[in-house]
């Protein structure tokens, strides 16, 4: 089970989360305003919120304290979003090639373990998800009318 965690505790997450996107829209003016920035920093431009919203999940589920097998998804999507900054900063199109095919494996590895349902574990609210309890199926006991 996960450990609610107080707004206090989430703070640090949350801020550095806030820079993230600052950095998305940096990312994104930079493309409607292409002489905004020198041509040669667009990767880094790109790498920057890939790598950081990485650190940034795994900041926030070290306070959220998930179990083990939380843990290990979060670490393979936080792997998969730094090869996807690795694939946009590099400059060798052979190495780039190789982290961008390591982030789709790692990425689809992620999908499909969520369509498994691996690992079993109750929903997160802070990720607006939602759960109903399955309803029991009605018994033979109940009188006919």
């Amino acid at each position: 089970m996960y450990t609610r965690v107080d707004p206090d505790h989430r703070a640090v997450p949350v801020l550095l989360g806030v820079v993230t996107m600052a950095c998305v829209v940096l990312l994104l003016t930079s493309d409607l305003f292409p002489n905004l920035l020198p041509a040669h920093t667009h990767g880094f431009v790109e790498a920057t919120p890939l790598a950081l919203i990485a650190l940034v999940y795994l900041l926030y589920q070290s306070v959220h304290r998930p179990p083990f097998r939380e843990w290990l998804k979060a670490i393979l999507l936080a792997a998969a979003f730094l090869f996807w900054s690795a694939n946009q900063f590099w400059p060798n199109p052979r190495q780039a090639t190789i982290f961008n095919d390591l982030a789709i494996a790692l990425f689809v590895l992620d999908v499909f373990l969520v369509i498994l349902g691996w690992p079993a574990a109750s929903p997160d609210e802070s990720f607006a998800e939602t759960y109903a309890r399955p309803q029991t199926p009605p018994t033979n006991r109940d009188p006919i009318k």
